[in-house]
């Protein structure tokens, strides 16, 4: 199983990127998904989840400003990012809670490889 990240650019402060991440593999069911950031020299940190009915969680930075969501048919969940600023810059991971079959059923929290955001003011 692998999860493969998508979407991420060079933006100037106000703008939008949307970033996609899509889930592959052996797949039985997808629980929550949810979308990671690591800005320059600080840890990683949750940006927004989604549970698998539509359930959503963010960061207090960034309500109002993403959107989560999920398409549940194609394994993906996405990102909308809108009025960026340079504060939002860093490298989004996504992540997933995925069931999946590996010789026998297993359950796993999986990454994706993360792209880059750039927000330039």
């Amino acid at each position: 199983v692998q999860l493969q990240a998508s979407g991420g650019g060079l933006v100037q402060a106000g703008g939008s990127l949307r970033l996609s991440c899509a889930a592959s593999g052996s797949i039985v069911s997808i629980n929550d998904m949810g979308w990671y950031c690591q800005a320059p020299g600080k840890q990683r940190e949750l940006v927004a989840s989604i549970t698998s009915s539509g359930g959503t969680n963010y960061a207090a930075s960034v309500k109002g400003r993403f959107t989560i969501s999920r398409d549940n048919a194609k394994n993906t969940v996405y990102l909308q990012m809108n009025s960026l600023t340079p504060e939002d810059t860093g490298v989004y991971f996504c992540n997933a809670m995925v069931s999946y079959y590996s010789g026998r059923l297993q359950r796993g929290s999986i990454w994706g490889q993360g792209t880059l955001v750039t927000v330039s003011s």
